[in-house]
């Protein structure tokens, strides 16, 4: 989705608001990198440490089966979600399939029972169930990664302290929680804030005359 005209008004439009930094892209810091694409070989080294420890797993599963998966779902009233179908897969199938180079994703093995609790800034303690919490992917087909390990990786290595975001993100703060105990990091304090609504409700969007 990189679009460089698009990067360039991002950074305009935090100036716009004051919001300048000493550290980052255009400045340069000695956390650099700063864009993802040249961060990969981190997140992969990364999600190796995560497989290696066994909490995560890789995931064989065709495009085509978990479309059929989400159909099926979708037909009985079933909650969305992966159905870990390799998540215990035997070590003789997995090195079958390993051995033919098959097509691969990394996914997060989320404990099935007990609960994820996360004190936020604005609204205090959230707990989330994790049995609502499907074994998510961290690393797809391609090498490259999702935001939830690509978000946690790098705020960890770049110290970061408070994570500000929408409160759409609520629901993925449990993964992002389990993701950091997983590596024995101490998660960022989180404050999720409200979105800015259109006049008539909804998320306020370039469709609506938002697009400055």
């Amino acid at each position: 989705r990189f679009n460089p005209d698009a990067l360039a008004d991002l950074f305009a439009s935090l100036r716009w608001l004051g919001l300048t930094w000493d550290e980052g892209p255009e400045v340069g810091g000695p956390f650099g990198p700063y864009v993802q694409s040249e961060r990969v070989a981190l997140y992969r080294a990364h999600a190796a440490m995560l497989l290696e420890s066994g909490h995560a797993y890789k995931c064989f599963c065709t495009p085509e089966r978990l479309e059929a998966m989400r159909k099926e779902q979708e037909r009985t009233g079933a909650p969305p979600g992966y159905d870990r179908a390799c998540r215990e897969l035997c070590a003789a199938e997995r090195s079958r399939l390993e051995a033919r180079d098959a097509p691969c994703v990394v996914r997060f093995r989320m404990p099935r029972d007990g609960a994820t609790v996360f004190t936020d800034i604005i609204r205090g303690a959230i707990t989330y169930p994790n049995k609502q919490q499907d074994d998510f992917v961290l690393l797809k087909s391609d090498g490259f990664p999702t935001y939830h390990l690509a978000n946690v990786v790098d705020d960890h290595a770049m110290r970061i302290t408070h994570v500000t975001r929408g409160e759409e993100w609520i629901p993925s703060t449990p993964k992002h929680i389990q993701l950091y105990a997983a590596f024995g990091w101490a998660p960022p304090r989180f404050a999720h804030f409200p979105v800015i609504l259109a006049p008539g409700g909804g998320k306020l969007s370039k469709r609506h005359g938002a697009a400055a």
